[in-house]
């Protein structure tokens, strides 16, 4: 039923009811807006309904629309985090780095003969290293 006791509408509608955590407590589909001959305006969150002796408008704010999405964003985290954490902790092994530990255990040593050739004429020691043989391909 929407309306007042001076202008209301009633309509019998059969749903079902799931009982699990949601922020939505009831949504109204297309049937139901048949039934009720409802206009929605999703931009001014109303819904117009033919009541009795005039149109009922059912409207809510933009403030409480966006305290339903906030809450339902922290639902769906919270149940989404509960369902994955058991399962994440089982597939990864934590591990903390030693930084004192130095990242190789032998010095680099190239394949192939190497020459050493200057990058800046105007710091010597700056060098690269490079490969002397051509590969036969």
């Amino acid at each position: 039923m929407f309306g007042d006791q001076a202008n209301f509408r009633s309509e019998v509608l059969t749903f079902e009811v799931v009982d699990f955590p949601r922020s939505y407590h009831t949504i109204l589909g297309r049937t139901c807006y048949a039934k009720f001959m409802v206009v929605p305006n999703y931009t001014y969150l109303k819904l117009k309904i033919s009541g009795l002796n005039d149109v009922i408008a059912v409207d809510s704010t933009f403030s409480h629309a966006f305290m339903c999405d906030r809450e339902h964003y922290e639902l769906v985290t919270t149940i989404i985090n509960s369902s994955e954490l058991p399962w994440l902790g089982d597939l990864s092994t934590p591990a903390v780095p030693d930084c004192n530990k130095p990242t190789f255990s032998m010095p680099f040593h190239p394949l192939e003969e190497t020459k050493t050739v200057g990058i800046d004429p105007t710091y010597p020691t700056k060098t690269v290293q490079i490969g002397t043989q051509l590969l036969a391909k």
